[in-house]
């Protein structure tokens, strides 16, 4: 190739257009949300658990290409809120509808939280911006004939732009998500650089992937009740162990009682499956030593919401 036809092409690479756009994805509790945004980004940033409003923050994921760069936010199952902790969940996920380029909106194909869906639709009509409804689960629907009528009716109820059947479980559709959402963004520039996959620092994973394993080991109230706060991080030896310190913070003796277990049983299990997933997401050894205290109704506690991170957005 003469050099003359090298600089053409490399100008004209240069001059391609790049897409880059913030993309919400809402929805109600325990919808998918989460194991979407892992499944897109094809790496674990956003903790999930059988159980619902498993996500307390705005979970960032950025998700590079070669003419494109997605920052996508996960945020809190919306829900109807009783206390000042769940309505700051649930002004955080609403917060984040007016900052974004696109809008992932997911449903679930049954009538669960068909309330909450109604509540969110009315939200995001008042917005105005672009909106791809996503049916997640749909693997699990026994009848795959009520499909198409589900989606006619929510095209009645709003001008999505894309209506997709997926399950983000198996990655069925997700492509398809992502066309979608490559087709509503703006032309714009890398607000990251392209190894980023989340702007959260690492201590904040750490907090989440510990509080996971208690949603997953713990049952009833416990998993809510819960704080995780990172103590002390220490890098060793050029980062070959990394040493952690970290705070289980519950409301009530009964609750500590619980997550200690008989002969710090429990508490043994929630180190050791965390300490596991730490160093895969860590890339290193590391040294894991959990605490439990009381903080006495810390979800009423503006003082506490603050200290634990949880008065942020909204």
């Amino acid at each position: 190739m003469k050099e003359w036809e090298r600089r053409s092409l490399v100008t004209a690479e240069e001059n391609k257009s790049f897409k880059s756009g913030f993309v919400a994805i809402v929805g109600a509790p325990n919808v998918g949300k989460s194991t979407l945004l892992n499944k897109l980004l094809k790496q674990k940033i956003s903790i999930t658990a059988p159980k619902p409003q498993t996500t307390r923050n705005r979970i960032t994921g950025i998700l590079t290409g070669g003419d494109y760069q997605i920052v996508f936010i996960d945020t809190p199952g919306i829900h109807k809120a009783e206390d000042e902790f769940n309505r700051g969940l649930v002004d955080t996920a609403l917060s984040t509808l007016s900052e974004a380029d696109a809008v992932i909106f997911m449903i679930e194909p049954d009538t669960a939280g068909q309330h909450m869906n109604e509540f969110i639709l009315q939200n995001l009509r008042e917005i105005g911006t672009p909106v791809i409804l996503v049916i997640n689960k749909v693997d699990a629907l026994s009848d795959k004939r009520l499909l198409l009528p589900l989606m006619q009716r929510f095209q009645e109820r709003m001008d999505f732009r894309a209506i997709i059947p997926a399950s983000a479980l198996s990655g069925d559709g997700t492509d398809q998500v992502l066309a979608g959402v490559l087709a509503l963004l703006p032309e714009g520039p890398k607000f990251y650089p392209e190894e980023y996959v989340t702007d959260q620092p690492e201590r904040f994973f750490v907090a989440e992937l510990i509080r996971e394993k208690i949603f997953h080991l713990a049952h009833q109230e416990v998993p809510y009740a819960v704080a995780v706060m990172v103590d002390r991080f220490t890098e060793m030896e050029e980062r070959e162990r990394i040493e952690i310190d970290a705070t289980i913070n519950v409301e009530r003796d009964s609750q500590k009682a619980i997550i200690i277990g008989k002969g710090g049983l429990m508490l043994k299990e929630i180190g050791k499956q965390a300490r596991k997933e730490i160093e895969t997401f860590l890339g290193c050894h590391v040294y894991l030593s959990l605490f439990v205290r009381v903080q006495k109704n810390w979800r009423k506690d503006l003082r506490a919401l603050a200290e634990f991170g949880y008065r942020q957005g909204g």
